[in-house]
């Protein structure tokens, strides 16, 4: 059995009332994430990528020892660059230049501010963000959802009343794909990013603040209405 398709007129008989229903509201992040960038510097390239090496391989250990408080741990561009001479013929190297880059999920914030503190004090170690999200399939999403349906719902009901009337029954009802999380702060109040090139004293504890996320979702919903008595 085919569904007809849902009429793009009115008729006299069965009025037509087309609303928009929105919400928006603020929530608090469920994730952060951070990139770690691991270097190296030498002029040997067999040094530089042993260096680079240990050195990624004591900050996947630290990451990893938080446990459930990570999310997910990937690791996205590596690279091993040789650096030549600005002086005399020919093609000579003067250095060589590593990188890992690593990107960090958590759920607990309280473990990233610790963790980003200690990753700040380790060699040619840089951090960057964090960045603060909501899970793909949080319920927030599915609240933001239902309360646009209600906003329609509500203004349908309030224009048939107008005309003194009430709502038939419900033909369309079409996301206009707005329901996705945004925020006007890129980060917190750490949002700076951290380096240490060598020996130092151990810097102060992070304070990292959570920025709130504004979560928005539309509809657009059509009725057909009990004729009114005009």
């Amino acid at each position: 059995m085919t569904t007809p398709p849902a009429p793009a007129h009115g008729t006299p008989d069965a009025p037509l009332l087309v609303v928009q229903g929105e919400a928006e509201f603020e929530t608090g992040p469920e994730i952060a994430r951070i990139g770690i960038t691991v270097a190296a510097r030498g002029r040997d390239r067999r040094t530089t990528l042993d260096d680079l090496t240990r050195r990624n391989a004591a900050v996947l250990d630290l990451v990893k020892s938080y446990g459930e408080a990570l999310a997910e741990l990937s690791t996205g561009v590596f690279s091993i660059t040789p650096e030549l001479s600005e002086r005399g013929r020919g093609e000579r190297v003067r250095s060589h230049q590593g990188q890992v880059r690593l990107d960090a999920e958590f759920t607990d914030f309280t473990a990233l501010a610790e963790l980003t503190t200690r990753l700040a004090d380790l060699e040619l170690t840089r951090v960057d963000g964090p960045w603060w999200s909501l899970r793909p399939g949080s319920p927030v999403h599915t609240e933001a959802r239902r309360r646009a349906v209600a906003d329609a719902l509500t203004r349908a009901r309030e224009y048939a009343d107008a005309l003194g009337t009430t709502l038939a029954a419900l033909v369309e009802l079409a996301d206009t794909g707005a329901d996705r999380p945004r925020t006007t702060a890129a980060y917190g109040r750490a949002a700076r990013s951290l380096t240490r090139g060598g020996p130092a004293e151990p810097p102060e504890p992070l304070d990292l603040e959570p920025a709130r996320l504004t979560v928005a979702a539309q509809v657009t919903a059509r009725f057909t209405l009990v004729p009114p008595r005009m």
